[in-house]
This record gives structure tokens, C-alpha cells and sequence, in this order.
């Protein structure tokens, strides 16, 4: 096909590697959020543990699976584009929760849409790129991965300082959102609108 290893194929690379960099940020940054939703949600280091950690990890681990065995029968840039979409919506729920378990059925929720992006991204990339170049296109497609890792680190750090000093008194700021909720629902902005454009 003319379309393998050709311009068509970078462009769809290019997508991916932008849908990895979301599915990281996403992810890397309740890390850095830790201390301020502790803080305002009167949760312990256990809690915090079981968010950044099992509460993703187990929901991602075991959906991936399922979400693998979709995309190998299923349309797969409609897969990335709802578990785009649906992994969005839920982190920029997650700054809207109000405790332990909504925070939890958050964090469930960005785990399984996350599932689906490297599953249906790598099985794209072996069929735009040929063998002589594919451990290159996966390369590249990784990469977006640690991207989206130090860039979601930085952001929402930047974020969360930026917007408690404007808006010490929570309540004056827009939509009464603290700085760590500010984090999470600018973070998933991006996401919804990339869903359309990779659907």
C-alpha cells in the first residue's frame, strides 16, 4: 500500500504519539497533586497510596487485556478515540470529587480508558510501517510516554502554584475550584478535544 512508511503514515504516528503524551500526563499527575488532596479531602497516606497506585493500576491491568482483544476485532482508531475521551472526562472528573470513593471511581475510570491506547496504537503502527522501520515507529510512539510524563509533572505543578497564589480563598476563584482541582480539570480539556480530532 502506498500508504505504508509514507507521509500518511508519519501523520498517524504523529497522532499517536500525541495521544501517548496525553495518556502519560494524565496519568503522572496525581503524583505531584499528593499533598494539597490529602490535605483537603482529611485522607491518610494509605488512601493516597491506593489512588496513585492499585486504584489505576488494577482497573488499567485488567481492562487492558479486554481492550487488547477489541481492537484486534474492532474498529481501533474508534477505540483510541472513546478511551481518549473517556480517560479525559474522568481526570477532569477527578477534580471535581468530593472524597475517598469518588476520587476512587475516578481513577477506576481513567485506568480502563487508558487501557486502550497502546493495545490499538502499536496494532495501527505494524500496519502503516513496514518492518524495516517499525521498532523505530514504536520508538517514537514511547516516547510520547516520557513526554507526557515531565510534561504533565511540570504542568501541574505549575498550575497548582500559579493558581493558589492568584486565588488563596478558593471561593473567588472561577467555578470555586482549588489549585489541585484546577490541575485535573485543565488536564483533561485537551484530551476531549483530541478525541474528536483522532475519531
Amino acid at each position: 500500500s502506498d500508504k505504508v512508511d509514507g507521509p500518511y503514515a508519519k501523520y498517524v504516528l504523529g497522532v499517536l504519539a500525541l495521544v501517548s503524551v496525553l495518556n502519560f500526563y494524565d496519568r503522572a499527575i496525581m503524583g505531584v497533586l499528593i499533598e494539597d488532596i490529602k490535605a483537603d479531602l482529611n485522607l491518610t497516606d494509605a488512601d493516597m497510596g491506593f489512588l496513585g497506585g492499585a486504584a489505576f493500576a488494577i482497573f488499567y491491568a485488567t481492562f487492558g487485556i479486554a481492550l487488547g482483544r477489541l481492537a484486534d476485532v474492532w474498529n481501533r482508531t474508534r477505540l483510541i478515540s472513546l478511551g481518549l475521551g473517556f480517560w479525559s472526562l474522568m481526570t477532569a472528573f477527578t477534580g471535581m470529587a468530593q472524597g475517598m470513593y469518588s476520587l476512587a471511581a475516578c481513577r477506576f475510570g481513567v485506568g480502563v480508558g487508558e487501557s486502550c491506547a497502546s493495545p490499538a496504537g502499536l496494532s495501527i503502527i505494524y500496519d502503516y510501517f513496514s518492518h524495516n522501520v517499525r521498532t523505530r515507529a514504536v520508538a517514537v510512539f514511547n516516547c510520547g510516554g516520557a513526554i507526557g510524563t515531565g510534561l504533565g509533572i511540570y504542568a501541574s505543578g505549575m498550575i497548582l502554584d500559579t493558581w493558589n497564589l492568584t486565588w488563596p480563598d478558593a471561593r473567588l476563584a472561577p467555578f470555586g475550584l482549588k489549585g489541585w482541582q484546577a490541575a485535573f480539570v485543565i488536564a483533561g480539556l485537551p484530551g476531549l478535544l483530541a478525541a474528536f480530532w483522532v475519531s
